[in-house]
């Protein structure tokens, strides 16, 4: 098949979406499909996969980690027709997803979308009343998926999510992505690893993502601070960048952890192995994931997890399996992060 996949994101954003298109797209060419990907345009970056195509973008001061999609381009629209397209792919409801699934219904094609994000709690990035910003994002996505012949959900969570606000329960299938292991296994020693990022004499709790509200960070550091304050050769490392940085600096200065939560900055994808695999402790904080894909890398690393019973984390982390998942509060969080640390067993057990 020709596969067209139109996303607001990829390459060089590097987010959990991104990762996932990365990964099904690598897949469907092993099995001899072509994939095309749509994406918007990204400035001091020259695309090394073949068959990408970009729309015009606009970086906004405010937000200039994720440019904004203008999605018109009279040379896509000129191309489109050679292409021979089976199916077109969204991976947004909104911008590029909008012009996914018009140019669905013009070329009369199947019309598939991933729901990747749990858009209503989001919401805050609005400053108006949450409780409306809500109501019209439900409403607007409710609309978004009547359009399409078939949504891919990652977990069962997001399947049973959509048909309690939705009402869709047909047409949906769980896809959930995977990851490669194989760096995972080839990575290299887990001292000589921790010797090179100055970690030898540290017990290093992880975690990764973006510098978002919608992460908890704050949250996490919070529920870290007993456990650091118990032994100081104990570190949280906070893996991203993204405009909540100030504010955790702040945080931290505050709780004077300076050198015991560390905010290296986004690393390259290719080096998540390296640091997921020297650390002893993965922690997660959020509870707007649909998958969670850095919690099953964590888990790839061999590392226990500790983070909030929710969505997406729930769906990979089995309680007391492979980790421990605690109700939503910072005190239960930090609880479960000092008995893990604390006892040598469990830590080896999970």
């Amino acid at each position: 098949m020709h596969i067209a996949h139109y996303t607001n994101t990829y390459y060089p954003v590097v987010s959990g979406v991104v990762r996932s298109i990365s990964a099904f797209r690598q897949a469907l060419i092993q099995q001899g499909h072509q994939v095309f990907i749509f994406s918007q345009a990204a400035s001091d970056y020259e695309d090394t996969e073949p068959f990408v195509f970009r729309y015009p973008a606009i970086e906004l001061p405010i937000h200039n980690h994720f440019p904004i999609t203008i999605p018109v381009s009279s040379h896509i629209d000129w191309l489109m027709p050679a292409l021979k397209l089976d199916v077109i792919h969204a991976h947004h409801p909104i911008l590029l997803g909008q012009t996914a699934a018009r140019k669905a219904s013009e070329l009369g094609l199947p019309f598939v979308f991933t729901y990747h994000t749990r858009y209503r709690e989001y919401s805050h990035y609005a400053a108006i009343n949450q409780n409306l910003v809500k109501e019209v994002i439900d409403r607007w996505m409710g609309v978004f998926l009547q359009q399409c012949q078939h949504i891919i959900v990652p977990t069962e969570s997001i399947h049973k999510l959509l048909a309690d606000l939705y009402g869709i329960t047909k047409g949906v299938t769980v896809i959930p992505t995977g990851i490669d292991i194989e760096p995972y296994e080839t990575v290299g020693e887990r001292e000589k690893l921790r010797e090179e990022l100055g970690w030898t004499d540290k017990k290093v709790l992880i975690s990764l993502g973006r510098l978002a509200k919608e992460k908890n960070w704050n949250v996490l550091i919070e529920a870290a601070t007993a456990a650091l304050r118990e032994d100081e050769s104990r570190c949280l490392v906070i893996l991203g960048e993204g405009e909540e940085r100030a504010g955790l600096e702040k945080q931290i200065k505050k709780a004077g952890l300076e050198k015991q939560v560390l905010l290296p900055g986004q690393i390259p994808f290719a080096q998540v192995p390296r640091y997921m695999t020297a650390a002893d402790l993965f922690c997660f904080a959020s509870v707007t994931e649909t998958q969670g894909l850095v919690t099953l890398e964590a888990m790839a690393a061999g590392l226990p997890v500790v983070a909030y019973d929710a969505s997406g984390t729930s769906d990979a982390v089995t309680h007391e399996k492979e980790g421990l998942l605690t109700e939503n509060e910072p005190a239960a969080l930090g609880a479960a992060i000092q008995r893990v640390l604390g006892d040598a067993d469990l830590h080896n057990r999970l």
